[in-house]
């Protein structure tokens, strides 16, 4: 598949493989690309590589950091490295543990400085029994990058089954969001509250996902909308 700039300077997606999560449940993958001023790509949740995709990311630069923003996301971690043995490998505060077979550099927990925090940000989301995700602002197109924490699958390539499962755990279509296990399983309120509050916070205005639709302007709104539910004051406890 082709690569699209798609969220204005710097910024690209690449849409990757549809796969099946354990095996049964369908979905689509995206991964990522940013340009960072040093002229290296800084790469989210690769995807694998194909001699295509290879080709239309040299043609952008040189991969300098490959990013794995959950324990989940790990597919396309060891191929890309592969191609790039120098690339820096960052990866969410659990992966190791799930993944002991891929070397990492460094962990994303809050506060960790990196070399390219003047142009992105990223925050640890905390208080969440399963879902160890890292989202990012890349501060110059005015982008988040979310990964598992909203999901908006597209439709039509399913059946109506697969439809019918996604609409109960709300993540099908443009109107998805929080799925509802993520909501089911939340350690700690406090914490999670904190970490999407911090978020919010941000200025952003497009949102990229690893899993359905993408927006292009309305992305504060619409993620506000998405994590009312547990940043209202009334969900303080």
């Amino acid at each position: 598949m082709g690569i699209q700039q798609s969220f204005g300077p710097e910024i690209w997606t690449v849409d990757g493989d549809s796969l099946r999560m354990f095996g049964v449940l369908p979905f689509t993958t995206r991964m990522t690309v940013i340009r960072l001023r040093s002229g290296g790509l800084w790469v989210h949740s690769p995807v694998l590589p194909t001699p295509e995709r290879v080709r239309a990311i040299g043609e952008l630069g040189p991969v300098e950091h490959l990013v794995a923003p959950n324990k989940i996301h790990s597919l396309g971690i060891k191929p890309w490295k592969e191609c790039y043995p120098s690339a820096k490998v960052w990866a969410s505060p659990a992966f190791s543990r799930r993944h002991p077979e891929i070397a990492i550099d460094e962990v994303l927990a809050n506060g960790v400085e990196t070399v390219w925090s003047d142009e992105i940000t990223h925050c640890a989301v905390e208080g969440h029994a399963i879902l160890d995700e890292v989202v990012f602002l890349h501060k110059r197109s005015k982008t988040l990058i979310v990964t598992d924490l909203i999901q908006k699958h597209e439709a039509a390539s399913d059946s109506w089954f697969w439809r019918s499962v996604k609409a109960l755990n709300g993540i099908l279509g443009r109107g998805g969001g929080v799925p509802r296990d993520v909501k089911l399983s939340i350690r700690d309120k406090v914490e999670f509250r904190r970490s999407l509050t911090a978020i919010l916070d941000w200025d952003f205005e497009n949102l990229v996902l690893a899993h359905g639709h993408c927006l292009r302007g309305g992305a504060k709104k619409d993620v506000s909308h998405a994590f009312s539910w547990i940043t209202d004051a009334s969900s303080c406890n």
